[in-house]
């Protein structure tokens, strides 16, 4: 049996210097997996309050000697990111000094083929990240076939999706992520060799949907601006376009930019005074780091600070008024 490859955190060393961590500070790790960003910033002495809705996650992370310490440096929450804000509060924790965000799925869910994520190895046709709920086969074999279709096409950018979902209703009961792959494949017209298996967009939309993950970005990034205080720092890791358009929209929003607004000097539409500044350049991973790290080659880092503005929504999640 093939063993899994180890868990590699990307941009590992760009998001540290983007969170800058000193002693003491309280950070969250939004998206825990392996606890790759944690070690380095309880390294650099900070507390760690670190979120997956994963259980295999939180119970690998309850070993670490960090949760036991007095006090604890490692507090885990095994909830979703979007729930933040209630989680800190319960806490007694009102504001942090960082929050980062690695947005998708983690490589040790792809590398499980019982987690069903991946067509690389077969494994039932599942990709929840917290394990319950509504599974992907569940969807693929109740719903419309116009409704598979709206996923795969907003959610994998799938041209033919209408040709794909009405394959997939064809082929039911699906079960399987080998099952699913044979039938996108024929579907599209695969030849083996190609530079990209046209599986991949299909895999991508249903996993995106059954988790709600945008919807849970545009909920993590409102929670990180009610909870970071002045000076705070963002970082946030994506992976493909969907989700950086997501971070990069509402960062500029955050910042008040406009399209003809200064990069220096943000100019403020809304009225609203710009709750996050010092918005970087898109980051991605050098050659060294993707030679090693495959995976780290569709990675984009975005970081900003927050300023002394009242976050734009408030902790229940309505709007404030300009």
């Amino acid at each position: 049996m093939t063993q899994p490859a180890p868990h590699i955190p990307v941009l590992l060393d760009e998001v540290i210097a983007a969170l800058r961590p000193q002693p003491g500070s309280v950070i969250i790790d939004a998206t825990f997996g392996a606890g790759g960003y944690t070690r380095r910033l309880l390294e650099a002495g900070a507390t760690v309050h670190a979120f997956d809705r994963d259980p295999d996650a939180i119970a690998a992370g309850s070993a670490w000697p960090e949760v036991s310490a007095q006090p604890p440096r490692l507090i885990l929450h095994p909830r979703r990111f979007s729930e933040m804000v209630s989680a800190m509060n319960e806490a007694g924790v009102a504001h942090v000094d960082g929050v980062v965000m690695d947005i998708g799925v983690s490589s040790m869910q792809l590398d499980q083929a019982e987690r069903g994520f991946a067509f690389s190895h077969d494994g039932p046709l599942d990709m929840r990240m917290g394990q319950d709920g509504e599974s992907a086969a569940d969807f693929l074999n109740t719903a419309a076939e116009s409704d598979i279709a709206d996923v795969l096409f907003k959610y994998g950018e799938e041209r033919q999706s209408r040709r794909v979902a009405r394959a997939i209703v064809a082929a039911r009961p699906l079960e399987t992520t080998g099952a699913l792959a044979h039938v996108v494949r024929k579907a599209l017209g695969y030849r083996p060799g190609a530079p990209k298996d046209p599986a991949t967009r299909s895999f991508q939309a249903v996993r995106i949907h059954v988790n709600a993950e945008l919807e849970e970005l545009e909920a993590g990034l409102a929670a990180a601006e009610v909870l970071l205080r002045e000076g705070g720092r963002l970082a946030v890791v994506s992976f493909h376009s969907l989700e950086d358009r997501i971070v990069k929209q509402f960062l500029r929003e955050a910042s008040g930019a406009t399209a003809s607004a200064s990069r220096h000097m943000p100019q403020v539409a809304s009225g609203v005074p710009a709750s996050f500044a010092d918005l970087s350049k898109a980051i991605r991973a050098g050659e060294a780091e993707t030679s090693r790290n495959p995976r780290a080659r569709s990675a984009t880092l975005r970081a900003a600070t927050r300023t002394a503005s009242a976050p734009r929504l408030s902790p229940t999640g309505q709007r404030r008024a300009a």
